[in-house]
């Protein structure tokens, strides 16, 4: 078989997590966002292999799978790393730094936001707001608040000093 991107995932795989998603949904159109949601927890992604699944089970064209998982920020179609970094860009982060944050992580992770690092440990990304304003900066590790954030803190929390 081969792997789905860097994952490890074979198409059977897919197959199988899908089949165990698709027993809990009638197949009707209004169940596609909550098949996304469930895919891309159990995949970590939505690979075309799982959008073309999804298209056959509702019986609706592929593109407007596509349509609804490139419209929606929160749907991923390229592989996330084991742990997803998102630091606030909103006003009261900026002010206090986050930018100073955010240079720091590219900088020990060796990636830019909007990248995985190479071993799929992490992905880094920007998000407007986080919504804890009274903590910035801040940033969160997959669902975690780290807030008063300063780039050694963020070292810290990471608990990465040294990378390329």
């Amino acid at each position: 078989m081969i792997p789905l991107a860097q994952n490890n995932l074979t198409i059977d795989d897919v197959r199988d997590k899908l089949q165990k998603i698709f027993s809990h949904y009638p197949g009707e159109q209004q169940d596609l966002i909550p098949i996304l949601h469930e895919t891309q927890a159990q995949i970590r992604y939505l690979p075309a292999a799982a959008i073309k699944e999804i298209a056959k089970f509702l019986q609706i064209p592929e593109s407007v799978v596509y349509g609804v998982a490139t419209f929606y920020t929160q749907f991923k179609l390229t592989p996330q790393g084991k742990k997803v970094i998102r630091v606030c860009r909103g006003t009261a982060c900026h002010v206090r730094g986050s930018s100073k944050v955010l240079a720091e992580i590219e900088k020990l992770l060796g990636i830019k936001a909007g990248e995985t690092t190479p071993d799929m440990a992490y992905t880094l990304e920007t998000v407007a707001c986080i919504g804890a304003c009274a903590l910035a900066p801040t940033m969160t590790v997959d669902d975690e608040v780290h807030g008063k954030m300063t780039p050694k803190k963020a070292a810290e929390v990471l608990g990465v000093t040294d990378k390329p």
